[in-house]
């Protein structure tokens, strides 16, 4: 499960994302102040609208996962008659501090990098394709699942033959006020915890 919200951009939808599907294949099915988007007859997430009058929202982009927000989008969606369990809700950070523990050129690829990054008691490979990747960084990690703020959902992948969880962010694709514009991962300060969630979009 992942929230989206960006007023400026969308309007004042909160974006709740159950599953992928190609865009073409999805139908809309509205109640209320909720959209059912569906892909065939499975439902894959809801449109809230006038979401401001329901939700606190600060955010511009992904919306932090929490048991009270949750708890708001099934009341909501009660009241609009329809009738939604979460269930299995990952409530961990997307967005966290990684320890580039190495970084390898890639097999098959010049300008990529085979990394293996430290997250929050696990060890990440991630392929990158930064040109400032080095090991020994504190960098911003967006882990399987984590949805940026263009409304990339990250997958698990692989990249030219290598395995890829996850992705090395720049300031950039993170939305971060004045974030240069050439190619680069945004490289964290040494005194950044490793694991600790990284909050975009406040």
């Amino acid at each position: 499960m992942n929230v989206f919200y960006n007023k400026e951009g969308v309007g004042d939808v909160l974006m709740v994302i159950l599953a992928d599907a190609p865009r073409a294949e999805i139908t809309a099915e509205r109640k209320g102040d909720v959209a059912t988007i569906f892909h065939g007859e499975d439902v894959i997430g809801y449109n809230i609208f006038e979401a401001s009058k329901q939700f606190e929202l600060n955010a511009v982009g992904p919306v932090e996962l929490t048991p009270k927000l949750v708890e708001t989008v099934q009341r909501v969606l009660g009241e609009n008659g329809i009738d939604f369990e979460a269930r299995e809700i990952d409530y961990s950070p997307k967005f966290v501090v990684g320890f580039v523990a190495s970084a390898e050129k890639h097999p098959d690829a010049d300008k990529l990098s085979v990394c293996q990054v430290e997250v929050d008691g696990q060890t990440l490979q991630i392929v990158c394709g930064a040109p400032n990747v080095a090991a020994g960084q504190k960098v911003v990690v967006a882990k399987p699942g984590a949805v940026m703020p263009s409304g990339l959902i990250i997958r698990p992948s692989a990249l030219r033959g290598v395995a890829s969880s996850g992705m090395l962010c720049s300031a950039r694709e993170l939305a971060l006020p004045d974030a240069p514009q050439e190619k680069g991962i945004l490289v964290l300060e040494d005194t950044a915890k490793t694991g600790e969630a990284f909050l975009i979009g406040r």
